[in-house]
Parts: C-alpha cells; structure tokens; sequence
C-alpha cells in the first residue's frame, strides 16, 4: 500500500504548532489545543458511527484539529470547540456525489465568523522571517508532492504572487510590498495545506489548474475591491462550490486515500458511494 501523504501533513502540521506556541508565542496554550484536538476526534468518531465507517481513521480529523489549532482565534473556548464540530462534521453532511465539498477548516472557520463574529484569524501570528517561511514552505511542498496536489498549489500562488505585482506596478508601489504580502505564514498554509487538499479540489489537473486560478481572482477581489479581511478563506469557500461544475466541464480520476478506512486499495466500492447505516437514504458517507 503507498504510504498515506496526511501521515507527512500531520508530522509538519503538529512541528509548526509545538514550534509556534514554544518559540513564536501564538496566542493559543495546550489547554485549548488539547480540546480542539479532541473535539476534532470525537466528532469524527461520532459521524463515523453513524454512516457506518468500517472503521475510526483520525487522520483527516488530526489534519483539521491541527489546522483549527494554527488559525482558529476566539475568547470561548467553547466556540474554538464548535468550530472543530462544524469542520468535521461538514465532512459528512456537506457532499456532492460522494465528494464533500468544503475544506473542512475553511467551511468551519467561515461559518463560524459568519454566525458568531467572535471566531477570527490571526494571519500575522508567523511574522515574516524568510528562513522560518521557507522552512514551512518546503515541509509544505513534500506534503502537496506527496498528496499529488502540488500543481494546485503552485498555480495558486504564481496567480496570487501575478495578482499583487500586477496591483503594485499599476500603483506605481515598491516591489518590496508585494514581497512582504508574500512573505506571511498565514498564506503558506492556506497554500500548501488547505487549497490542496486532494478531497475538494477538482479531479483532473486542468480543472485545479482552473480553480486556483478563481480562488486568486476571488481573493483578489475581497480584500483589494471590497477591503475585506481573511480574502482567502471567503474566496476558497465560495469556489468549492464550482468544483460540481469544473469537474462536469473537466473530469479527471477522482483522488482515493490509501488508507485502510479507504477501500479503494482493496478493491471493493469506494467509500462515499455507500450510504449512511442509519440515515438510509441520506447523504453519502466520507472516510477523510
């Protein structure tokens, strides 16, 4: 069996985390991390009782507890909690065709900002440090390789970086501020380990070619027209929901975790294509 690519965004995603909260002071202690972490795991656990997984993979709830842990800002540790809910549980509930269709951490967070307005992101928590921003670009791109999703990644940010160079040579700005947008944590991630992720992106190259390409544009959008905060997050949820069409207009083979709760390796229906066991006819079922 090939080796599972959220083994390596786990192992990067948790080395950030402990290097952050130790030497970079996010604004989040173990406490806290510790009950989104579990959150994360419980509801995975719960949802996949209920739609009948063969059985409990923390992997993807790990990945998303991680990501909640690294963005997720708010004063009650109960919305910091609700937030992993609403992530896992979209998994689940929100599909189309046996795909679900937000990015976990993205649908959470965005809907939690939209509900509440106590739950934001802190994209400068990084800083700008060239090396370190190297370093979590590189772990990132082994990640994407990994997961055979670089191509949605670089696409994403030659889009974004032409899309800021683009606005500062009109604006007749110094290169140096394009530079510096680009030089911020906060977008590396988004890059490397949430637009990429395998299950929400188109299924063939041109089609995630396409949508990191529309991502760009949006986010371009939302913060330089409408001057709105977090362009990224908005932009990225409002395009999932043309990946049903991209995918229509650009098939491709659609991405299969090699995992044991992933029966594609095995030769068997493919998880997503059986139903619930108890909510017979609901919505599909998700492994990841």
């Amino acid at each position: 069996m090939r080796h599972d690519p959220r083994l390596y965004q786990i192992t990067a995603l948790a080395a950030l985390l402990l290097y952050g909260m130790a030497r970079l002071g996010f604004d989040i202690g173990a406490t806290r991390a510790l009950a989104i972490l579990g959150t994360a795991l419980a509801t995975q656990y719960v949802c996949g009782r209920i739609w009948g997984l063969p059985a409990f993979d923390p992997k993807s709830a790990l990945i998303s507890g991680l990501s909640l842990c690294l963005l997720c800002r708010t004063n009650e540790p109960l919305l910091a909690m609700a937030t992993a809910v609403a992530s896992i549980a979209s998994k689940f509930t929100l599909r189309w065709h046996g795909k679900h269709v937000f990015n976990p951490t993205n649908f959470g967070l965005v809907v939690m900002m939209l509900v509440t307005g106590q739950v934001w992101v802190s994209p400068g928590q990084w800083g700008s440090a060239a090396t370190f921003g190297f370093l979590l670009a590189s772990a990132g791109c082994l990640v994407v390789t990994k997961a055979s999703r670089a191509d949605v990644t670089l696409a994403f940010l030659g889009a974004w970086a032409a899309f800021l160079f683009s606005r500062s040579m009109w604006l007749g700005e110094p290169l140096t501020i394009p530079i510096h947008r680009l030089e911020s944590g906060a977008l590396v991630l988004f890059a490397f380990f949430m637009i990429s992720d395998p299950k929400t992106t188109p299924d063939s190259r041109a089609g995630r070619v396409l949508f990191a390409a529309l991502v760009a544009a949006g986010a371009y959008g939302v913060q330089f027209v409408l001057f709105r905060t977090n362009g990224l997050l908005w932009s990225l949820a409002v395009t999932s929901l043309l990946v049903p069409f991209i995918d229509w207009l650009l098939p491709g083979q659609r991405y299969r975790w090699p995992s044991p709760a992933s029966p594609a390796d095995k030769g068997v229906k493919a998880d997503g294509d059986r139903k619930p066991a108890r909510f017979r006819p609901a919505l599909e079922r998700s492994s990841g």
